[in-house]
């Protein structure tokens, strides 16, 4: 929604709103199933648009594998804040984290699909910061809590959900039950654990996960 309206969108706006969340959703379809050389065609195909409404809003691939991004960091914060609203407990919020964003989609995680291919803007730092903080949030509760190790960190936690949200060429209904299904395996590792003398490596920095992220 532009920053320059109030209230709800209507008419072409409202139009012009709907186009936009085909066509996002619609690329990240795409580009799960065909990787990043996938043609914007095919993305204006599925979404139901023309060629021409796609390149008024995005007029290169760059741009809309922008948008992703940013519509991907802020999706994650807003399920980071719901889960900690909802579950008081910090350990029961940090599984249901894990557990919506793995059920929001059959598509797969963006950072191998996207990763590494473009460069940081102004509004992808905004959205990252935001998701930091917001991640931040949840991990510190749970460490807190005294129920999360130590050493996992909030770039772990993005991490983990790209290797639990791998792209898998059956249905959605039977990823998503896949993807829990590990989700369900991994979580007794993030438990906290009795000191076993073992010392673990270290996890990834804020500024190496960005580095996965952003083109040199």
């Amino acid at each position: 929604m532009r920053a320059d309206r109030t209230g709800p969108p209507r008419g072409r706006q409202k139009e012009a709103d709907r186009n936009d969340e085909r066509i996002l959703r619609a690329a990240r379809e795409v580009f799960a199933e065909h990787g990043w050389d996938a043609p914007v065609s095919e993305v204006a195909r599925r979404a139901g648009v023309g060629m021409g409404s796609l390149y008024r809003r995005y007029p290169a691939k760059e741009d809309l594998a922008q948008a992703l991004r940013v519509e991907g960091m802020n999706e994650l914060a807003s399920l980071a804040r719901t889960a900690m609203a909802d579950h008081p407990d910090p350990w029961a919020a940090l599984v249901a984290f894990l557990r919506a964003t793995l059920s929001a989609t059959g598509t797969g995680s963006l950072l191998p699909l996207i990763g590494g291919r473009l460069p940081a803007t102004d509004e992808v730092d905004a959205a990252d910061d935001c998701l930091r903080a917001a991640l931040d949030v949840l991990v510190d509760a749970a460490h807190r809590s005294g129920a999360l190790r130590p050493d996992f960190s909030s770039a772990d936690l993005l991490l983990l959900l790209a290797h639990l949200n791998a792209r898998l060429p059956t249905t959605t209904e039977r990823a998503v039950e896949l993807h829990l299904r590990y989700l369900d395996l991994v979580l007794s590792g993030l438990r906290n654990p009795a000191n076993t003398g073992i010392q673990p490596v270290g996890p990834p920095t804020w500024a190496e996960l960005r580095d996965l992220w952003n083109a040199p």
